[in-house]
């Protein structure tokens, strides 16, 4: 019926919309793709899938529920030189750069947190073959 191609959109729950869409934007390098003030959402562009940022009702629970990650694809040559660049910024980094199986196969990838504490993968996707 459908073939599977990869992650369209996730949509977070968090407190503060700005301090997040900076967060994805300025320091994971994203964009803002659009914004729906109807419902309040805002999405952000992270290659070719959609991060939306929708606030938190008042004592509604943010930083993933039952949700235990959400790993982001990335192009980058070296990925323990992004991690230095995080720290320097001020980014705390869970752990250090290790080998994980993903979509793409064995890699290295990083967890960080966001604002909220969504746990978040940074995994660089390996060349395409020829």
């Amino acid at each position: 019926m459908f073939t599977p191609l990869g992650l369209d959109h996730v949509v977070l729950r968090v407190r503060d919309q700005a301090a997040s869409q900076r967060f994805y934007c300025q320091t994971l390098g994203g964009t803002l793709d659009h914004v729906n003030e109807r419902v309040q959402l805002v999405q952000l562009r992270f290659g070719e899938a959609l991060i939306d940022l929708l606030p938190a009702a008042p004592g509604e629970p943010t930083g993933g529920g039952g949700v235990d990650h959400v790993c982001l694809s990335i192009r980058c040559d070296d990925l323990r030189a992004v991690a230095d660049g995080l720290r320097r910024r001020g980014v705390t980094l869970e752990g250090d750069v290790v080998q994980r199986r993903g979509a793409f196969g064995d890699g290295p990838s990083l967890y960080l947190r966001d604002p909220d504490g969504y746990l978040i993968e940074l995994k660089p996707r390996p060349p395409a073959r020829r």
